[in-house]
């Protein structure tokens, strides 16, 4: 056995990571509102590229493994918590006399403790979760059905990263019924946007299947998430079914 050395795992990484960071950092503070079909549809505006972590999340679980894919989430972990905490020091610096932007600037970036807690806790369970279901679900579909895969861990991840942000950023801040309302909303378009997504879903995970030379099924992994430890056996030997 030897030690795999994969092509894409630190690029698909790194889109992960960016994509988290940005969605959580620009995102969340703004609620939009567009008409659909004469009524108004409330939605959190990071939601629309928010779910591509998740579909990043997904081709990491199916092409090189849950543990992999687990690292990865701990990364965009580390990535949330230092822009949070650079957000902090940054707007919490005194501003330089003539410099009049620091009340808009806080506004934009100052960093709520509440929310910061809230968006860390529920992407780290979610994307657990979505690693987990997906990679179960691989071995329970012996690799095929790929988008029941896809869609089925995102409806258990997303409903478990809505769950716990929401009521924790802004239950008491909102009214609760536009905390329900924005929660639904924004469940139900990560949702579709990983329904749409799928057939790109597909393309790269073949892609990136035929390039690397693997196809991991978690059929003894230690499902545990507080750990880094990935497997780096030869890559055939990963690829057997259970």
């Amino acid at each position: 056995m030897g030690l795999h050395r994969f092509k894409y795992y630190d690029l698909v990484m790194a889109a992960f990571v960016t994509v988290l960071v940005c969605s959580n950092l620009i995102g969340p503070a703004k609620v939009a509102s567009l008409e659909v079909f004469g009524a108004p549809f409330v939605f959190g505006a990071g939601v629309l590229f928010f779910p591509l972590s998740y579909v990043f999340g997904d081709i990491l679980t199916e092409v090189y493994g849950y543990a992999r894919a687990r690292k990865v989430i701990w990364a965009g972990f580390a990535g949330l918590a230092f822009a949070s905490f650079m957000s902090f020091v940054v707007v919490e610096l005194p501003p330089a006399e003539g410099w009049g932007q620091q009340e808009i600037y806080a506004s934009v970036f100052g960093q709520v403790p509440r929310i910061v807690f809230a968006s860390l806790s529920a992407f780290f369970v979610g994307e657990i979760v979505n690693a987990y279901v997906m990679a179960k679900m691989k071995v329970w579909t012996e690799g095929r059905h790929l988008w029941t895969r896809t869609i089925g861990s995102t409806i258990v991840g997303q409903a478990a990263d809505s769950l716990i942000f929401y009521p924790v950023a802004f239950l008491g801040i909102w009214s609760t019924d536009l905390v329900i309302q924005v929660m639904i909303s924004n469940f139900l378009l990560k949702v579709g946007w990983e329904a749409v997504l799928t057939p790109v879903t597909y393309r790269i995970v073949a892609a990136l299947k035929k390039a690397e030379g693997v196809d991991v099924y978690d059929t003894e992994t230690n499902f545990t998430p507080f750990s880094l430890e990935t497997t780096d056996d030869d890559p055939e030997e990963e690829a057997e079914k259970a």
